[in-house]
């Protein structure tokens, strides 16, 4: 029977496709933000001070974006249960890992060695985080995780190239307000972080949108 007829079952399909895309656009928006602010504060002249507020912004948007996670799964509360916990910690983790051994390793080949680990780390707490918050795949099939990890990895590597690879800034002509001059100054960390914004929008959106639909 066609789901024209079947007005509920369209209803329910179009929830949860809202569900997906708003949880998935948050959990973007806090992502992108944590480790736009960790990445701008290390990759500049980092200090001790600086460091450490870094990782206090890292931790808590990892904490914030599991919480989505436990939102999206009705389970919100308990959050600070230590597996759940465990999840938020695996997650910053994951990102030190990344930055730490593409530093390490230098150049082109830092960059992809630190994409593909951050790659199979993302992997790990994406499965960590459906366990702990007891979602089950449908069809038995762990493939999402890592299309999901691989897309947000690949954001990553466009935030680090645009600092490494990539050095470019544009500048608009003065524009003239009243008494005011001012001008638009675009530069490639920018971009590398709208990038990765949008990597991540489209990664959670696979996750949650498949996670939502079993």
């Amino acid at each position: 029977m066609s789901v024209i007829r079947q007005p509920g079952v369209l209803g329910r399909t179009t929830r949860r496709r809202l569900v997906g895309v708003s949880v998935a656009l948050a959990a973007a928006t806090v992502e992108t933000l944590a480790i736009g602010l960790w990445f701008v504060l290390l990759v500049g002249s980092p200090s001790t001070a600086t460091a450490l507020a870094g990782l206090g912004i890292l931790f808590c948007g990892s904490l914030l974006r599991t919480a989505i996670f436990g939102f999206a799964a009705n389970e919100l509360n308990q959050l600070l249960r230590p597996w759940r916990l465990g999840a938020a910690l695996a997650l910053t983790a994951g990102w030190i890992v990344w930055l730490f051994v593409a530093e390490a390793i230098g150049g082109t080949a830092g960059l992809v060695a630190g994409t593909v680990i951050l790659a199979g780390v993302l992997t790990g707490q994406f499965l960590l985080e459906r366990r702990v918050f007891r979602f089950r795949s449908p069809d038995g099939l762990e493939v999402a995780p890592l299309l999901s990890a691989t897309l947000l990895a690949a954001g990553g590597a466009a935030l680090l190239a645009s600092v490494w690879v990539v050095d470019l800034t544009v500048v608009s002509p003065p524009v003239a307000v009243d008494t005011t001059t001012f001008v638009i100054r675009i530069e490639t960390i920018q971009i590398g972080a709208l990038a990765f914004g949008l990597f991540a929008f489209v990664a959670h959106q696979r996750r949650f949108q498949r996670l939502l639909s079993s």
